[in-house]
């Protein structure tokens, strides 16, 4: 009969002070806000066509003769100038903006930690070529190369993740190869070492670990800066002509002039949707830097 193996104290200790750190994000304000619209953002991607009164995508829902109407009980956020609703619009446009912003805080810090750690644990020529990358990538111009990028293959927002990620992926590589080269010649890994540890287990077991808090404050910050970057290249016309997304709906107020005929909510809720969503990444990033960093929560506690 197998016996059951009972965590030691030590270890129970250990997790639960790893879930009561985790649980401290709640207690900050700037957590909290950025968790609850996060999960609010979620819920109007996924329940999109049974939350939005409209769909934006049918040109039987759009009433020509609402154009430019401003808040009412039919239309809570007002119309556009073809009769669509703000609204519906702003809440299917949360699902480009949210997988453009997930898409990319996950695969910027994957990429950027493997190849990171694997320059860091082999070095010499592999470390080498790694880093030739890494200057090649980092010295690209970003804002030319995706204009170009979308104006000749198209600016479908998966084709943005993929570029994202190409730009993205340099400085997480450079940060986790510096973290693990500090990281090589601690005790626990030469005695991973001295029991003829594999290296896959080595890497991946004790010394990436050791990076995880970079990465996952890493991974809030890019979420927020591939936000703030899908809706610029759509507000300048690159983005996917398809795909309704709150930059898209920027460039649409701005070319119909909405500002000069007083619908202000076309503008406002869009760009208050970008700013909020990008804050609250952000915001998130703040908490879990200073949730991971003990001299951040003690210059916050003073």
């Amino acid at each position: 009969m197998a016996r059951t193996r009972h965590p030691r104290p030590r270890e129970r200790w250990g997790k639960h002070k790893a879930e009561r750190r985790y649980l401290q994000l709640l207690r900050r304000p700037a957590g909290i806000f950025s968790l609850a619209f996060l999960a609010l953002c979620v819920i109007c991607a996924i329940g999109a066509d049974a939350i939005s009164p409209y769909d934006p995508y049918d040109p039987g829902d759009k009433d020509i003769l609402a154009a430019l109407q401003g808040p009412s009980l039919k239309h809570p956020l007002g119309t556009d100038s073809f009769g669509g609703d703000v609204l519906s619009a702003l809440i299917h446009g949360t699902r480009v903006a949210l997988i453009v912003g997930f898409s990319t805080g996950i695969t910027v810090p994957i990429l950027g930690a493997i190849l990171g750690a694997v320059a860091a644990f082999f070095g010499g020529g592999v470390d080498r070529f790694i880093m030739f990358l890494v200057d090649v990538v980092m010295v690209l111009p970003g804002l030319p190369l995706m204009i170009l990028v979308a104006t000749y293959i198209g600016g479908s927002y998966w084709i943005v993740v993929v570029l994202f990620t190409f730009l993205g992926w340099a400085g997480v590589c450079r940060m986790v190869r510096g973290r693990i080269l500090s990281e090589k010649a601690a005790p626990y890994v030469e005695a991973a070492r001295s029991y003829a540890a594999p290296w896959p287990r080595v890497l991946f077991r004790h010394l990436l670990p050791s990076t995880y808090p970079l990465l996952a404050v890493t991974a809030a910050r890019t979420a927020a800066g591939s936000v703030l970057a899908e809706a610029g290249l759509s507000f300048l016309g690159f983005g996917d002509p398809l795909a309704v997304s709150w930059g898209k709906m920027l460039a649409d107020a701005q070319s119909q002039g909405a500002l000069l005929f007083g619908a202000w909510w076309w503008v406002l809720f869009p760009g208050l949707a970008v700013t909020l969503l990008s804050l609250s990444f952000i915001n998130l990033g703040y908490a879990l830097e200073e949730l991971f960093n003990p001299r951040l929560r003690r210059g916050a506690r003073a």
